[in-house]
This record gives C-alpha cells, sequence and structure tokens, in this order.
C-alpha cells in the first residue's frame, strides 16, 4: 500500500486576502472583485475567506482603509522637510510623483477613484486622502513664504499635473520630455523660489 502524502493546507491570512482584493480591484474593477474570484486566484476555499471577513463588504472596507494607511503614510514622508529645505522637498515631490508612479499604483488610484463616485464611504476615504495631500503639499509653499491663498493654488496645480500625466501617453509630444517636466515643476515651484531668493 502507498503512503498518501496528504498536502497541508494553504493558511492565508487577512493581508493576503487583502492584496489579492487590491489586484483585483486594478485588473477587473469593483464589479469583478468577487470573492468566488478570489478565492479561485489564491487556490483556497470561500471558507477561508470566511475566516478572516464577515462578508464583501468586509473585504471591501479593509481593501480601502488599507489603501488609505499606505497613501498617507507615503504623503507625510515625501513631504516632510527639514527647516530651510522645503523648496527642494517640493521639486523631490513632483518629481518623484510625476516620474516615479508605477503603473500599477496609478491603476490602484483609478480603480478606487472610480469606486468612489458609487460609494459614499470609498468617497470619503478618497476625499479624506486628497485633503492630507493637498495640506501637505500647501504646507511646504508656506514655508517658503508663499501667501495662503497662492500656497492653495499651487498646491493644487502640483496635484492636477502629477495625476494628469499619469493618465496621458506623451512620448511623442516631444523630443525632450525631461526638459518639459523640469519646466513644469520649475513653472509650478515658481513662486516659492522667488521667495527663497528674495529672503536669501
Amino acid at each position: 500500500m502507498e503512503n498518501v502524502v496528504n498536502k497541508p493546507r494553504v493558511q492565508l491570512d487577512r493581508d493576503a486576502w487583502i492584496v489579492a482584493a487590491t489586484d483585483v480591484l486594478a485588473d477587473e474593477g469593483l464589479a469583478g472583485l468577487r470573492v468566488e474570484v478570489l478565492a479561485k486566484r489564491l487556490k483556497v476555499t470561500k471558507g477561508s475567506f470566511y475566516w478572516h471577513f464577515q462578508d464583501r463588504r468586509d473585504l471591501l472596507m479593509a481593501v480601502l482603509q488599507t489603501w488609505r494607511d499606505g497613501r498617507i503614510r507615503d504623503i507625510v514622508k515625501q513631504t516632510r522637510a527639514n527647516p530651510g529645505h522645503e523648496l527642494e522637498q517640493i521639486y523631490h515631490v513632483i518629481d518623484i510623483y510625476s516620474t516615479s508612479r508605477s503603473r500599477r499604483g496609478a491603476m490602484i488610484e483609478l480603480a478606487v477613484r472610480d469606486w468612489a463616485r458609487r460609494d459614499p464611504e470609498a468617497a470619503a476615504i478618497v476625499a479624506e486622502v486628497d485633503d492630507i495631500r493637498l495640506r501637505c503639499a500647501r504646507d511646504l509653499f508656506l514655508a517658503c513664504g508663499v501667501p495662503m491663498e497662492e500656497a492653495s493654488s499651487r498646491c493644487m496645480l502640483l496635484y492636477a499635473y502629477v495625476f494628469g500625466i499619469s493618465l496621458m501617453i506623451y512620448d511623442k509630444f516631444d523630443s525632450d520630455v525631461g526638459r518639459v517636466k523640469r519646466d513644469i515643476a520649475d513653472l509650478i515651484a515658481q513662486s516659492a523660489n522667488m521667495k527663497k531668493r528674495q529672503s536669501a
């Protein structure tokens, strides 16, 4: 008689389900985010899902909360500046978010925003993230001596540019895309740059 080796059952933690759900959200949108699809992708039974989540809505809220926490952590990190180096940090924020945004990250962002158009709880979380994004960027402009109203306009312009460029295919538009991006960064930071030179 042959010895039958029983394979150990795969035990997934809550985070594994959230990561897989985020991937499905990016690929297929909210409509494609179903428990059956996730279980099949993860090669487990639906029973594993219900060990960690009450229902699909519980999973959706966990995905939103994880996205929110990750975005806020990143925003705070990227907009933190040593005193006297706020202008450099403005350029850093423009550069990192306009050149280093991964395609995957952009797809997740778009999927969450599409979700927020139809779901008040998702909309509230997106609004919270956007508010923190804008306030953190505005604080950098204020630290450079830019007046409040102008700082508000410039941080809005910064994020309009960052999100806009993530949606565009612009490689054939200009032979020197790097120069175009540097020029745009200068236009966004221009007032802060002038204030810094005046105070020097």
